[in-house]
């Protein structure tokens, strides 16, 4: 027996169908352009913006698997691939034998140049310029309540 609690009323089934839609969408839509410019997944120009975006174009593994949110096993995975296409450099750290340090080439830098005005162009065309000024604020608003709730986890 099903408690009431446990089923969605039409209007959260409908917040929740086009929520996982829209996500669905935009993403794919991303990543078709991404691999289209620049050869690259979704997931792997999240790591090289996170690199690009640190001191140094450089973070330690561990911290770099927080900031991007995957597993340590599925970042080394993406790590390395970028590593192979000569994007990414990994190092040992002077100060902590245990740690790993990724570090975004200058090769890394440029194709990310090259995915970054076309990536900004799809997030606009497939979700900014769909919403009204409020609708941005309000979604910004909302969803950062989720993500932050779900690292309080």
């Amino acid at each position: 027996m099903s408690d009431a609690g446990d089923v969605l009323e039409p209007r959260e089934l409908r917040a929740w169908m086009a929520f996982l839609a829209a996500g669905h969408l935009v993403d794919h839509e991303i990543e078709r352009q991404l691999k289209r410019d620049g050869g690259l997944s979704h997931p792997e120009f999240e790591v090289l913006v996170k690199l690009r975006g640190a001191e140094g174009n450089r973070m330690r593994m561990s911290d770099l698997a927080r900031e991007v949110m995957v597993s340590k096993s599925r970042l080394t995975y993406q790590v390395t691939q970028l590593e192979r296409a000569g994007f990414v450099k990994r190092t040992g750290c002077v100060s902590d034998r245990r740690s790993v340090w990724a570090e975004l080439t200058d090769e890394g830098a440029a194709a990310l140049a090259r995915v970054r005005p076309g990536h900004r162009r799809v997030v606009r065309e497939a979700l900014i310029e769909v919403l009204t000024p409020e609708e941005i604020d309000l979604l910004g608003d909302a969803l950062g309540r989720v993500a932050s709730r779900l690292r309080g986890r």
